[in-house]
Parts: structure tokens; C-alpha cells; sequence
């Protein structure tokens, strides 16, 4: 069978951890070709990474008959853009969370996947690890009695100013970077969809957060909270808390958790700690199920659909924290 050949649009500084160098390793993948505005970076980033193609433009990638699929980590507001661009062009896509602008372009990109029939899929890496397997398989086993309360972390901090994440017309804000990996952990862990009671954000600049911590209810009556952050104290944080009525399960740094990572079950028998294996890494697992989704044709963990979820609990934060949902960048 021949490699996916798949094409990267942009010359992000993600793409060689989440796709370059797992592909390296893995067959039937391989990085065929990459674009960007200046073609002299783009030329840059193939001579760096040995990628062959190098393209005038993102349309010229996407047009090319040779190229089978594309990675989108392009800023935020052009995902969508570019995914239905890809798309339309005959090309499955994996996309750099978060998926979209707001949930209403993403489920614009739904739509052409579905009459297309092609792969589209949100790249949360962390999800195809199996420190989430193993989370979800404590739950599921009543260890912690029944589930009352799911809690998510991430924060970090992000110096300067004028990193595109601060920008409003390219999708910036906490919510959108970090609040994002929190969100879709809480909703991973509850197998269910929240409604967000009460948000509040704190603004680096009008209309982009620095800050959002948002308060939600799930329909059988658990909650969650969702702390996301590019600034402030603490400086780092990434954790998740599952709260039973028997027990207890903290999750240590599962947004990476091949570098490290904890799971900590409190119970009336006792403490224990266990560690998921770091091998494969989440980046590399999530290829592995992409390239599956494409050889099957069977829709991925992350799909549209999940995606469209998310993208809805982001929008109802701002909604709530008395914020515009992000836009798409027009220009």
C-alpha cells in the first residue's frame, strides 16, 4: 500500500514534535510537502526536516493531486478556512486543536467532511494516550463510587506580547489555547456534555483572556470546573480531579504525558500511585489513529462531532465570562 503523503500548511513550530518526527518512524506516512506565506521560511523548514515539496502557497499544496491529506496548525481563526479548503480539494485533514473559530465554523467544517466523505480530525494527541485509557478504565470500574465532580487544569505561562496566542483576529486567548485541553478532558472524563453556569475571564487586552475559569453542570446532576491560563500564578499547572463518592483520581500533566505523567487513586483502602507507559508518544499515537481513520474510513475519537462539542463549551465561557466567541480571520 502506498504512504499517506500528507502536506503541512505553515511552517509551525509544533509540527516537528506532533507530526515531522513521529512520521519518521512510523510506515505508511510521509511528509510529502509544506507551504507558507514566505516561501523562503518555507524552504527553510523542508531543508531543516528533509521534506521534498516545498509550495508557492497553501493553495498550491492543497491543489496538488500528489498530496493525500493535510496537518493544519496554521493560527487559530484560519483553521477552519483552510480545512474546508483542504477538504473541498479532495484532502483529509488533520487539524490543530482547537478546531475552529467558534462552534459554528466548526460545524461548517463538518458539513463538507460529511458530503465529502473524507477524515477530518481535532488533534488532541493526549487523548490517544494511554494515560487516558487508563483514567477512563478506573472510572468505568466503580472504584470511585459514583462520579460527583471533574475538575481540569492547564496553565502556563506565555511571555511577551506579541505572540500570535495574545492576537484577537487570529483566535487568541486562554480559553481558546489552554482552555481548550481542559474542556475536552473534562468531557472525556464525564463521557457527556456540560453546560457552563458561571465563567469569569481576566484580560490581557480587550477581548482576549489571560485567565478563564468556568463552573459546569452536567444533565445527571455532576459538576466541573475548568481553570485555563497563559499568565499568572501558578506559573505551570496541568491536572485533572475526579471525585467519587468512594474515592478519588488526580491525574498529573495529561497534555504530555510521554514526558511524564501520574495517576493517584485515594480510596478507603488506601493510596496508590500508577504511571502510564510512555511509549508510544501521544503525537505518535494520534498519527497511528489518523492513518487508521483514512485506510477505514471509520471517524476517529476526535471527530467532527467532538470538536463541534467543544467548540460549543468554549463559546458558551466566553458567552458566560461576558466575552465575543472568536471570529474567523477574513483577510
Amino acid at each position: 500500500m502506498k504512504p499517506l503523503r500528507i502536506g503541512v500548511l505553515g511552517a509551525a513550530r509544533i509540527a516537528p514534535t506532533a507530526l515531522i518526527a513521529p512520521a519518521r518512524s512510523m510506515e505508511g506516512v510521509e511528509i510529502a510537502g509544506v507551504a507558507a506565506r514566505q516561501p523562503d521560511r518555507a524552504a527553510a523548514f523542508a531543508r531543516r526536516h528533509r521534506i521534498a515539496g516545498v509550495y508557492p502557497s497553501y493553495e498550491a499544496l492543497i491543489a496538488d493531486p500528489a498530496i493525500d491529506a493535510v496537518y493544519n496548525p496554521l493560527p487559530n481563526s484560519l483553521h477552519g478556512r483552510w480545512t474546508i479548503a483542504a477538504l473541498e480539494a479532495g484532502k483529509h485533514v488533520l487539524c490543530e486543536k482547537p478546531f475552529t473559530a467558534n462552534a459554528q465554523e466548526a460545524e461548517a467544517v463538518a458539513a463538507v467532511a460529511r458530503r465529502t466523505g473524507l477524515i477530518v480530525m481535532e488533534a488532541f494527541h493526549y487523548r490517544y494516550h494511554a494515560l487516558v485509557a487508563r483514567a477512563l478504565s478506573i472510572i468505568a470500574s466503580g472504584e470511585l463510587g459514583d462520579v460527583r465532580h471533574i475538575a481540569a487544569t492547564f496553565r502556563f505561562h506565555l511571555p511577551g506580547k506579541d505572540d500570535i496566542r495574545w492576537r484577537l483576529p487570529l483566535g487568541g486567548g486562554a480559553t481558546m489555547d489552554a482552555g481548550c485541553y481542559a474542556i475536552h478532558m473534562v468531557r472525556t472524563l464525564a463521557a457527556a456534555e456540560p453546560t457552563v453556569r458561571t465563567a469569569r475571564a481576566k484580560l490581557h487586552s480587550p477581548g482576549v483572556d489571560q485567565l478563564m475559569q468556568a463552573e459546569l453542570d452536567f444533565a445527571d446532576g455532576r459538576t466541573g470546573t475548568i481553570t485555563a491560563a497563559m499568565r499568572g500564578w501558578p506559573l505551570f499547572a496541568i491536572a485533572a480531579r475526579v471525585e467519587g463518592t468512594a474515592g478519588t483520581l488526580r491525574i498529573a500533566n495529561f497534555v504530555m504525558p510521554q514526558l511524564w505523567n501520574r495517576l493517584t487513586i485515594e480510596t478507603q483502602a488506601g493510596r496508590r500511585k500508577e504511571r502510564a507507559a510512555s511509549h508510544p508518544s501521544s503525537y505518535a499515537a494520534q498519527l497511528a489513529a489518523f492513518l487508521t481513520a483514512v485506510r477505514t474510513g471509520v471517524p476517529p475519537i476526535t471527530d467532527a462531532s467532538d470538536a463541534i462539542a467543544n467548540m460549543r463549551v468554549i463559546d458558551a465561557c466566553y458567552a458566560a465570562a461576558g466575552l465575543e466567541p472568536r471570529a474567523p480571520f477574513m483577510n
